[in-house]
């Protein structure tokens, strides 16, 4: 399994970013290739987290630049700041 992780910081409204983030984006995760799991956190301060999970890298990077388009068009007002990406083989999970 490969996993992509965004830290956004900066982000002006996380109850919104939340809402436009399940409604939006998602659904297109879902629809990559080798879809495992998505997770988006509210780490409080202006902190906002994304975690895809995927079978192969393929899917990892898809999602990172599904990422980047989705923000670009959707909530650019809402998470100002681009994020920190890191992603790679999973090596260790429960």
């Amino acid at each position: 399994m490969y996993a992509a992780v965004r830290r956004y910081e900066g982000v002006t409204d996380a109850a919104e970013a939340a809402r436009v983030v399940n409604e939006g984006f998602v659904p297109l995760m879902r629809r990559v290739s080798g879809f495992v799991a998505y997770f988006w956190i509210d780490a409080g301060d202006g902190v906002m987290v994304s975690t895809s999970v995927f079978q192969d890298q393929a899917g990892a990077d898809e999602s990172i630049l599904r990422a980047a388009d989705f923000v670009r068009d959707n909530l650019a007002p809402l998470l100002p700041n681009p994020p920190q990406v890191m992603a790679g083989e999973v090596v260790a999970s429960a």
